[in-house]
């Protein structure tokens, strides 16, 4: 591509503290390929590789807590040569996030790993949790989680009330209607506002759902009601067929769309009940079935992460997240905590061209805790000579 294209760079960012909010800054270090050119000029001549490199990573020892790695989209003039490297570039894209209520969760790293990425986004926010979201978006609460890579702030282009368990004005019970979290929001049922963005912008290219919700979620599964399982489900998965049905048609060809699941769709994970394993397992076959419905009649690619523990407000609901953390980094092939950023980043590149053959999947991004069949912080290995960060 000639002209001015969006090249990932990968940083490695230790976490600091800026100064205020109205005085943000980006930190970290950035591995540029300027400053490595000579070094990697003599590198390609010796190794029969590209004289343009196009990632560079800096590894640091640490613990992991205080690190983030991070897709950096930076805008590089070329018009003399065409760019080298592969990137992530999704300038001229537009993403709908649904499930953004605050700054802490994977809804909003997804939506800043695409906004650094160049696309354009519209989050849809859960009725009652509207006004408290874009109020602390306007009065800059948000500012220093807005920070992009390049140190410009992610910018919202329009916020829909949204809420994904009714489907039509007609599925809204009275109570519902008359409830006072809900006054002063219209049009915020998943048919209306598929029918909103349309009018507003015509199309999108992403479609990602981030949201989940049991009511049960602390009860064993012996314990939960009809209801509380119903219930589950159909905030949790079938909001998402939903709204990829009425999103569908104004998804450009060649477009994706992404969910999230957790892996108590496949082990079994105590405290996380409600229904809730069995909601994610559904997602999980739903998105194989959505991948090839999608696929077939408008050539868009579905697949959903499988995200390890964060320490979201969402998550405090379950109760013990801070054990479920300090499982993962005790018994994960990678010993450190899961940032945000890190599912976001995996986000961006399905969304993107690069992951053009990829649909149908579930991709795990969990520092490999996945692949483990035991606990190896169990007593019974202790006479094994298991590696373990002891920082």
């Amino acid at each position: 591509m000639a002209a001015a294209a969006s090249n990932l760079q990968i940083a490695t960012l230790r976490h600091c503290q800026l100064q205020s909010r109205k005085g943000l800054k980006p930190c970290g270090t950035t591995v540029s390929s300027r400053s490595k050119a000579s070094s990697w000029a003599k590198l390609s001549s010796s190794s029969n590789i590209s004289s343009s490199p196009f990632f560079y990573r800096k590894f640091v020892s640490s613990s992991g807590k205080n690190e983030k790695t991070v897709t950096k989209a930076m805008a590089e003039a070329s018009d003399s040569k065409p760019v080298s490297g592969l990137s992530i570039d999704l300038r001229g894209k537009r993403a709908f996030i649904a499930g953004v209520a605050d700054d802490n969760g994977y809804g909003w790293a997804i939506a800043k790993s695409l906004a650094a990425a160049g696309a354009e986004i519209l989050v849809g926010t859960w009725v009652p949790a509207l006004n408290i979201f874009e109020s602390s978006f306007r009065r800059g609460k948000f500012d220093e989680s807005r920070v992009l890579p390049d140190g410009s702030l992610m910018e919202i282009a329009k916020v829909y009330p949204l809420d994904a368990v009714f489907d039509s004005p007609e599925d809204v019970p009275e109570d519902i209607k008359t409830n006072k979290r809900y006054a002063g929001s219209s049009n915020w049922t998943v048919k209306e506002v598929a029918e909103s963005v349309k009018q507003d912008f015509g199309s999108i290219d992403i479609l990602v759902h981030s949201l989940a919700n049991g009511p049960e979620v602390t009860k064993p599964l012996l314990e939960t009601s009809r209801n509380g399982y119903l219930a589950a489900l159909s905030a949790s998965s079938y909001s998402y067929i939903s709204l990829l049905k009425h999103f569908v048609p104004i998804i450009n060809p060649g477009g994706s769309s992404l969910s999230l699941t957790y892996i108590a769709s496949e082990r079994i994970i105590p405290g996380y009940g409600g229904g809730m394993s069995s909601a994610k397992a559904a997602l999980e076959s739903d998105t194989r079935v959505l991948a090839f419905e999608a696929g077939r009649k408008h050539k868009i690619r579905v697949n959903t992460i499988s995200a390890g523990p964060l320490r979201s407000r969402a998550a405090k609901a379950i109760g013990f997240i801070d054990m479920m953390i300090d499982y993962s980094s005790a018994n994960a092939p990678l010993q450190k905590e899961l940032s945000a950023e890190e599912v976001g980043n995996a986000a961006a590149f399905l969304a993107s061209p690069l992951a053009s053959a990829i649909t149908g999947a579930v991709i795990y991004v969990d520092n490999g805790l996945n692949a483990m069949g035991v606990g190896v912080d169990s007593p019974m290995f202790k006479d094994l000579d298991i590696p373990t960060d002891k920082h």
